[in-house]
């Protein structure tokens, strides 16, 4: 974990109420591991004394992107940060995605822009599978162009039937299985990021078709490195439960370890 500040080098409307901010980090950038985020201390937002966490889109030598929307004060306040200003980042923190198993054939399920935190594992991932993503309407769905440009086979559905197929993104996940019988369960391995009705949601699919699914767990964070507490889940073990910190023993948690 590095305290770094960094310069912004884009900060733009990507898509609808979508942001993009692009930081200069070379300290923490090359560090950055799928699945992993960062705490940012938004300027102007003098009310506010915890930093915000954001998954990180891209990463490499240079530094950092982001994708963000527009939800709240801090997001707000983020909006006014001009290129070339100064910005307090602390990361990469948590624990991310482990790398695709070998023999596994990897399958992404993202709800609205949790596909931003799968990006680096589709960019490292040494086999190119299948991407579900989902969204409320058109404008809900990003990065399409990126995954496929990386060799990934995207599936998209909307709520509203703006763009792909009408419906939840499990149920396109439903109907991929369903025609996909002739692969064995254990080969595929499920990584997923989006609402937490979503994970449990594909959570259960693969408990109950015998594969794995890496679930990066939706928790507000306070501090970003495991000392408050806020942001603990149930964990299962041997004897029982205990408590499991999003932001440090995750935010990628494998399905079978959380008790819902």
């Amino acid at each position: 974990m590095n305290q770094e500040k960094t310069i912004v080098l884009e900060h733009r409307c990507f898509q609808g109420n979508y942001r993009l901010i692009k930081l200069a980090a070379p300290t923490i950038g090359p560090l950055v591991q799928p699945g992993q985020f960062v705490h940012l201390r938004v300027p102007r937002l003098e009310n506010a004394v915890l930093r915000r966490p954001f998954s990180v889109f891209k990463a490499d030598d240079v530094g950092l992107s982001i994708l963000y929307a527009t939800v709240g004060l801090g997001t707000e306040a983020l909006t006014s940060v001009a290129v070339g200003e100064e910005v307090s980042l602390l990361g990469p923190l948590g624990t991310g995605f482990p790398g695709v198993g070998k023999d596994k054939f990897p399958v992404l399920v993202a709800g609205g822009y949790g596909n931003a935190a799968l990006y680096l594992q589709a960019k490292v991932s040494p086999v190119k599978g299948v991407a579900f993503f989902g969204g409320r309407s058109a404008q809900d769905i990003l990065c399409v162009d990126e995954f496929e440009a990386l060799g990934w086979d995207v599936r998209v559905t909307t709520d509203d039937g703006s763009l792909g197929a009408k419906g939840l993104v499990t149920d396109a996940l439903d109907s991929w299985l369903e025609g996909e019988k002739d692969v064995a369960s254990a080969s595929l391995e499920l990584f997923a990021c989006g609402p937490n009705g979503m994970l449990k949601a594909v959570g259960d699919r693969a408990l109950g078709n015998g594969f794995a699914a890496w679930l990066s767990m939706d928790r507000n964070m306070a501090c970003g490195v495991g000392a408050c507490l806020t942001c603990v889940i149930k964990r299962k073990t041997e004897t029982g439960w205990e408590w499991a910190r999003c932001c440090k023993d995750g935010p990628v948690f494998e399905a079978s370890e959380i008790l819902w």
